[in-house]
């Protein structure tokens, strides 16, 4: 099977299309779209043989609990058994958004869904294409990141046909998608709302809205005994072919280990690459070098981190060596996906 491909976008919908792929996805199909975060990989939610079909497609454990994606309000409450006042005033403050919620899960959804377990996680996407899309699917779409487990996130259909182009029915093809991280995840089946998964809405804009709130102390470590309570809190995620290994530190002491490593890896005959900024990228001498962003615009780092590392796999590096990105609002988000598609393997360099 080889994916229909078929172009729209926000602006210029594709009516008829957007049909065909709602029947697609009643009927027990798989079809890739974009939303404002990665592109998502849909199947009905509330059918456990298509949510099978999406950790198949994947290759995907099935523990890994899938986001149940919604395009009303009002449609919330069928899925979630119980909606606390808090959800509720983050949900008013953030949805459509790039925020999931971890809610009680009510019995319409299947347990296939939920990777076994009695909560359920949504999310109102606020791309246009993603909700007439789950309009005309019934409702209820549950869609991972539309890749193949373990790799980079899609963030354009490319990357999607890619990886997935031989599995699935359907890709809508939306263009490059607008934030390039995935979703935040705040659980609410704790007294305390827990992170579980930092993105574009950060810690400080939840607390705004919600005061006390936890994160997650496994954040930043791979425990392979916990069963995750969300999509990619457990298994190796975002990596890249290469090894990657980050590099933190004062701006010009990880300048100067970077290049230490590059010609000791150039003199092995290994093939590098270095992820930079538009402020470093010429500091580089070798290996194949490649922006992010800047760090004036925090935004362009979380947009191009998936594509960057995309681009690598198509250079055929053996090894890259990566600036660390603490950047002030959605740094924590960038770190955690590099720090994954890393293996937790970073290094901390100083002046001295």
């Amino acid at each position: 099977m080889r994916a229909e491909i078929v172009k729209m976008s926000a602006d210029n919908l594709n009516i008829e299309a957007i049909r065909k792929a709602g029947t697609i996805l009643k009927e027990g199909g798989l079809v890739a779209f974009p939303t404002e975060t990665v592109y998502g990989l849909g199947g009905n939610a509330l059918d456990p043989e298509a949510s099978m079909k999406i950790y198949a497609a994947k290759g995907r454990p099935s523990d890994n609990p899938l986001i149940v994606h919604i395009a009303e309000m009002g449609k919330l409450s069928e899925i979630a058994a119980e909606i606390p006042e808090k959800a509720k005033l983050l949900a008013q403050k953030y949805w459509p958004g790039p925020l999931t919620m971890i809610l009680p899960r009510a019995a319409v959804v299947p347990k296939e869904t939920t990777g076994g377990l009695d909560s359920v996680a949504v999310r109102f996407p606020s791309d246009r294409i993603a909700q007439e899309l789950i309009r005309a699917a019934g409702g209820f779409v549950a869609a991972p990141s539309a890749n193949t487990s373990g790799r980079p996130s899609p963030t354009m259909a490319e990357h999607v046909i890619e990886d997935l182009g031989d599995e699935i029915d359907m890709i809508i093809d939306g263009g490059q998608v607008g934030i390039g991280l995935e979703s935040t995840i705040v659980d609410f089946t704790e007294e305390i709302p827990v992170v579980l998964r930092p993105g574009y809405i950060s810690l400080d804009m939840i607390k705004e809205v919600l005061g006390e709130v936890q994160m997650d102390r496994g954040l930043l470590i791979t425990d392979s005994n916990v069963k995750p309570k969300a999509p990619g809190m457990k298994y190796r995620h975002y990596a890249p072919k290469a090894d990657l290994t980050i590099v933190e530190g004062e701006m010009d002491a990880v300048i100067r280990a970077i290049n230490t490593f590059a010609a000791e890896a150039v003199d092995r005959g290994t093939q590098v690459g270095i992820i930079a900024t538009d402020e470093t990228r010429e500091k580089y001498p070798l290996g194949i070098v490649k922006s992010i962003g800047s760090r004036e615009d925090e935004d362009s780092i979380g947009h191009h981190l998936f594509e960057v590392l995309r681009e690598f796999d198509h250079c055929q590096v053996d090894a890259i060596y990566s600036e660390a990105f603490f950047t002030p609002r959605i740094g924590q988000a960038i770190m955690n996906r590099l720090l994954k598609a890393a293996g937790h393997k970073i290094i901390s360099v100083s002046e001295s």
